[in-house]
């Protein structure tokens, strides 16, 4: 009797020994990134820029625009937008995933029990009542000899590590985007103000016009310009009111909230934020290794590599353990027996002959999803360093723009003023006036506008250095559970 269980331990040693065996398929190897040593555009500087480039948290960049408000928008995007939720939630699903093919490579254990009362026929047999009574475990186990379970498993691990980033990534663009959209209520703010001013303006100059011609100092043409300028003018206000309803909806959204319950929370209007200061640029490689969509990618990768060697073990032979320990006896008294013990081990291989080409069709699609993979994780890189590179351009272009609008906003004010002093005194005619107070009008529309641009490079420079995530509660998860 002392050879069972010693028989059953050198069976499972030798089991355990067997499931050590290097697993079939390719083994994932990190690819090399093949990047710049530097960025064509970091050495770019802007006319009359005087932004020292510090290092800056990319996990919390939104607060270099000194704004409490954008700061408390972005707070609750981060916790009731809908999309990270849903990011959250597909999160779970992987750790779920992870789970289940982790679960895969131990053995499956399961109580049984059964109570028998039959009595035979007094026609064909004695009348006699018996019963039967059998209370065991019945345990089951895949032997993983050629590694298809362990390659499932490092695919699902991989694929809980792309969730993870995926997670990330959303951070990313939600905080983007919420900023954005910030950015252009403000934006539309701006301009609608300056619009304004200017209509006060050209509502004195049109009551001046209507003055000198009154006094017979010029003709009705002059007053019919003035107007025509007035009402020109007074004619952008509906679509400018318009884009700060639209972006004052969009952030209600982006916070999980109906469109118009921000209102009173943003009815103040505040200035364009701006960064007062450059962002210090790492080299390519660094920055390929924050962004999560890269990192993503990468895992993705990983996954698939497994998945390959998950199809290629079916090709060779599984093998299964099965036994079971329990009592049986014909009394339930009878269970407590030492006599009531049985026991049985059975196992059993099963060897791939003939499938229709099915296992040899699987290996063939996971290879061209390997292929897949690795083009998506190239493009994937290829395109975080064109984010970078063109965020980088279009900062430097739109500040030197701006100050040059800058400038020439002061100098046409300037003008206006003059001409404006000149007109009263009959100096100079009406037209040139108007053409005055026009180009101030364009000139501070369109400074506005490339602030707002100029606010937006700022933004895409901070999401394409992968800035807007960091190791947050869900990390904390990730590493708890794993």
């Amino acid at each position: 009797m002392k050879t069972k269980p010693i028989f059953l331990a050198l069976v499972l040693l030798v089991c355990l020994g067997l499931t050590a065996c290097v697993a079939v398929g390719p083994d994932y190897v990190t690819p090399a990134m093949d990047v710049p040593a530097a960025w064509n555009q970091s050495g770019l500087k802007a006319d009359g820029e005087k932004q020292v480039a510090e290092a800056v948290d990319l996990s919390r960049w939104w607060r270099e625009l000194s704004d409490p408000v954008l700061n408390d928008l972005v707070t609750d995007a981060l916790k009731a937008n809908l999309d990270l939720a849903t990011a959250r939630a597909q999160l779970r699903e992987a750790r779920a995933q992870r789970a289940l093919a982790g679960a895969q490579l131990g053995p499956t254990v399961d109580l049984s029990t059964s109570a028998t009362r039959r009595q035979s026929s007094e026609k064909s047999g004695s009348g006699a009542t018996s019963e039967l009574y059998n209370a065991g475990f019945d345990a089951d186990w895949e032997v993983d000899i050629f590694g298809g379970l362990r390659r499932g498993l490092e695919a699902a691990e991989a694929d809980l590590d792309a969730g993870m980033e995926g997670l990330r990534d959303t951070q990313v663009s939600i905080v983007a985007e919420v900023v954005l959209n910030y950015v252009d209520l403000r934006t539309a703010e701006r301009r609608l103000t300056i619009a304004e001013d200017n209509i006060a303006s050209l509502n004195e100059i049109y009551e001046l016009a209507r003055w000198r011609f009154q006094a017979g100092l010029v003709s009705e043409v002059d007053v019919a310009a003035a107007r025509t300028e007035l009402e020109s003018t007074r004619a952008a206000l509906p679509s400018l009111r318009t884009t700060t309803v639209e972006a004052r909806n969009r952030l209600a959204v982006l916070l999980g909230r109906a469109p118009g319950e921000l209102e009173s929370r943003l009815s103040v209007s505040g200035a364009i934020p701006l960064a007062d200061r450059a962002v210090a640029m790492g080299i390519p490689a660094d920055i390929l290794r924050q962004r999560p969509d890269v990192r993503a990618a990468e895992r993705k990768l990983a996954a698939q590599t497994a998945r390959l060697g998950e199809a290629e073990a079916d090709r060779y032979p599984s093998f299964n353990l099965s036994g079971s320990i329990g009592l049986e006896a014909l009394t339930l008294s009878g269970l407590g027996s030492g006599s009531a013990a049985l026991y049985s081990l059975l196992g059993s291989m099963t060897a791939p002959i003939f499938h229709s080409g099915r296992i040899k069709a699987n290996i063939e699609k996971q290879d061209a999803l390997l292929q897949q993979a690795r083009l998506a994780y190239q493009s994937t890189v290829l395109t975080a360093l064109e984010d970078v590179e063109n965020a980088l351009v279009a900062v430097t272009n739109t500040s030197e723009r701006r100050n040059k609008l800058m400038q020439a906003a002061d100098s046409a004010r300037e003008t206006l003023q003059l001409a404006e002093q000149r007109y009263a005194s009959g100096l100079i005619d009406f037209l040139t006036v108007l053409d005055s107070q026009r180009t101030v009008l364009n000139l501070e529309d369109d400074l506005a506008g490339s602030t707002g641009e100029l606010a937006a490079a700022q933004i895409q420079l901070y999401k394409a250095l992968g800035g807007g995530w960091s190791h947050a509660p869900e990390q904390e998860n990730h590493r708890n559970a794993s």
